[in-house]
């Protein structure tokens, strides 16, 4: 079974952790440590690390792969580095092509780029993609923010309010613990899938 980099498996739960107020912080963690922050001070969800142990749960994405992948730029089957040449860096997406002129520009995007031969096999294997997906070549995509839990003050504790999505620059963003990076795709151009997915490619594994 080929599970892609990024997918929990069910023996990766997520670390049971109280959620606190932190004085200057924001929300943290009771017994908080070193690793628990990103370098713009952002709290991040608690994932048990234990790839390939179980079996994977394509609904869920481990937050601290997701994150590794999103800021290093890799695949997100292999774990390999995402193909990228003067044309930009590859994208598969979910084609929503129909929700603004020049989509994707613009998009606030949690999923990570992919290597071209991985290009088959996801479009072989993920059910979200055969409904319908375009690949990406994106010139511009800065890291913008998070996606995750937003906590907010109850009657005793804090309390997870909602899911959200916040720059950097974001006041808010001191109160949220972390699930995903975002990446902001600039100056996108779609490319044919024939001219990517027609090549023989099998996922390497890293």
């Amino acid at each position: 079974m080929i599970a892609p980099y990024i997918t929990a498996w069910s023996a990766e739960q997520e670390v049971p952790s109280r959620v606190v107020e932190r004085l200057g912080l924001g929300v943290g963690y009771a017994d908080e440590g070193v690793g628990d922050r990103d370098k713009h001070g952002v709290l991040w969800q608690r994932a048990a690390v234990r790839r390939g142990v179980g079996r994977p749960e394509f609904g869920r994405v481990h937050p601290l792969r997701q994150r590794r992948a999103m800021r290093l730029l890799l695949c997100q089957v292999c774990a390999g580095p995402a193909d990228r040449n003067d044309d930009g860096v590859v994208w598969l997406l979910r084609d929503y092509r129909d929700d603004w002129p020049g989509w994707p520009g613009g998009m606030a995007c949690t999923e990570p780029p992919v290597c071209v031969p991985c290009v088959a096999v996801s479009l072989r294997l993920c059910p979200a993609l055969r409904r319908g997906a375009v690949a990406v070549r994106v010139r511009e995509c800065e890291i913008a923010g998070v996606r995750g839990t937003l906590y907010e003050k109850g009657t005793s504790s804090l309390v997870a309010a909602e899911g959200v999505n916040l720059a950097y620059d974001e006041p808010d963003i001191r109160r949220v613990v972390a699930t995903a990076l975002i990446r902001e795709l600039r100056r996108c151009t779609v490319v044919p899938l024939p001219q990517l997915a027609g090549r023989d490619g099998v996922a390497r594994t890293r």
